[in-house]
């Protein structure tokens, strides 16, 4: 969504959940769902109809990552985890205890950097990186 939201801003008028899908190629159905969660919150607006579509309703400099993370839900931010094959064992135990306490407080952290960085601030690396490698430079879509 981070990726879309920046896109929108560069685009001109309505996105819609199609053009969104294809880009992402995801579904429409999950994209509009998604985008939901970032309307909800009053972070883009949608239109329906012809020319309708989603729009920002607040500029990146107004939108953390943090922002973007709780409204597309609060999904998992590591892929590894406490294990459940034997919760007797008391290896698993201590395992868990420390993995959790250690995650945890990786998971404080990074919100926390999450709720400093702003999709303005990743807009003006894009900005920089397209300058270094020039306009003919292609646009992933």
């Amino acid at each position: 969504m981070l990726h879309v939201l920046i896109h929108m801003d560069r685009h001109q008028g309505a996105v819609t959940s199609e053009a969104i899908a294809a880009m992402l190629n995801a579904n429409p159905v999950v994209i509009r769902r998604t985008m939901a969660g970032l309307r909800d919150r009053g972070y883009v607006r949608s239109g329906k109809g012809h020319g309708g579509g989603w729009t920002l309703a607040l500029g990146l400099d107004r939108i953390s990552l943090l922002d973007v993370y709780r409204a597309v839900g609060e999904p998992s931010l590591f892929a590894v985890g406490p294990a459940s094959d034997d919760p007797d064992c008391l290896v698993e135990q201590a395992v868990n205890a420390r993995l959790g306490q250690a995650l945890a407080e990786a998971e404080t952290l990074l919100l926390a950097r999450f709720g400093e960085i702003t999709l303005a601030d990743i807009a003006r690396d894009f900005d920089g990186r397209m300058a270094e490698v020039g306009a003919a430079a292609p646009i992933a879509r």
